[in-house]
């Protein structure tokens, strides 16, 4: 018993081949131009800023129906190691005892400052209806947004941020982490966190920067206005975040900023419902974002598929088996190593295997929610 070789000259097997070839080099462009820009880039030391040349900053957190999260987490915001700033909570239309919880802080810490907003039956509105009033209340230029259910991971967060700022910057993006915690979708929510911030934030480095996260995220006071707020992505529910930064920044005027110190991190899902959910509301922005992010977007899962496909069949045929193996063998390779310098990066400590499994299963979960979110009328409704 012998395995049968496909003969050489087959024409078939060798536009496969072409294929396998053509998408293997675009993913090693993605993973050595792209994902390894994080762990090339620089963690330059902070300045030796004094009291006097630190800008006061706005934080700005949006909370429905968050007061566990709030007790929880909120102390971290206030606390920060910096000279002025305020904490803007608002809070929208909670039932439960946010109001309370938020009024026992006020006690606590002076620069926390409040803004409800009444439940009207005749108004429905979004998370950007929230950020608005947020941002209408800040009183200093440079703002900064996270979740009411993350906390900084130092108390050197809000200076990390604010420091990235000057004549130029308009945007700072940060990374917000996922909790470590068990269990497999705990795992997966963390490799994927990771994957997107090795794509938004490589991205940003290299002058296309497409999208920022609102765990963890900066702009200043004047762009929002100046461009209208939202604009026309008004009406979605989702996007305050990534298509404001899809809408507006351009590469000379976004900085990103991911030192340990500056991490943010958030409960992942705790079941597949609740991930669907968040997943199917996160992607369902990604269909208004520019014409050129959505073809590099998409291009990276695209040949990701493309280059399993091709390489398994070639392989089980055994068509030019060496090099097919010693292609998908460098290509393996080179992502193994490029998701190990993110991780350590990003200080997300063993996901590398993990994230190599995910690799192929990714996608395509991927383009069955995202089907599900262009099909959804009713995101537009709610932020919650």
């Amino acid at each position: 018993m012998y395995l049968k070789r496909t003969p050489v000259n087959n024409s078939f097997f060798t536009v496969i081949f072409v294929l396998f070839c053509t998408a293997g080099a675009i993913q090693l462009f993605y993973y050595l131009f792209f994902y390894l820009a994080p762990p090339l880039a620089g963690s330059k030391k902070a300045n030796n800023e004094t009291k006097e040349t630190l800008a006061p900053v706005s934080v700005i957190i949006c909370a429905k129906n968050e007061s566990f999260n709030l007790r929880r987490y909120l102390p971290a915001v206030l606390e920060q190691d910096y000279p002025s700033f305020e904490v803007i909570v608002v809070n929208d239309c909670s039932e439960d005892d946010t109001y309370k919880v938020l009024g026992d802080f006020s006690l606590r810490y002076p620069h926390l400052r409040i803004s409800n907003i009444t439940k009207d039956p005749r108004f429905t509105h979004s998370k950007k209806f929230a950020q608005f009033i947020g941002i209408k209340a800040a009183v200093n230029e440079i703002l900064v947004f996270t979740d009411a259910d993350c906390y900084p991971v130092s108390d050197k967060w809000l200076r990390n941020m604010a420091q990235k700022f000057d004549e130029r910057t308009n945007f700072v993006l940060g990374y917000g982490g996922i909790i470590r915690g068990k269990g497999l979708l705990n795992l997966y929510q963390r490799c994927e966190t990771m994957f997107i911030a090795m794509q938004y934030l490589g991205m940003a480095i290299r002058g296309i920067p497409y999208m920022g996260v609102g765990r963890n995220l900066a702009y200043r006071r004047k762009i929002f206005f100046e461009n209208k707020g939202y604009g026309s992505h008004n009406l979605v529910a989702s996007g305050d975040d990534d298509l404001f930064v899809n809408s507006i920044a351009t590469a000379g005027s976004v900085k990103t900023e991911f030192r340990r110190e500056s991490h943010t991190r958030t409960p992942a899902a705790a079941s597949s419902s609740e991930w669907v959910k968040r997943k199917i509301r996160h992607l369902s922005t990604a269909r208004y974002y520019k014409f050129r992010h959505k073809v590099l977007l998409a291009a990276e899962p695209a040949t990701r598929l493309l280059f399993y496909a091709t390489g398994i069949f070639l392989l089980s045929h055994l068509y030019m088996w060496q090099a097919t193996a010693s292609i998908f063998a460098g290509r393996m390779i080179v992502m193994a190593s490029v998701l190990y310098a993110n991780g350590r990066k990003l200080d997300e400590k063993g996901v590398t295997a993990a994230a190599m499994f995910f690799d192929i299963i990714s996608p395509l979960l991927n383009l069955v929610l995202y089907s599900s979110a262009v099909k959804n009328k009713n995101l537009r409704k709610a932020w919650k």
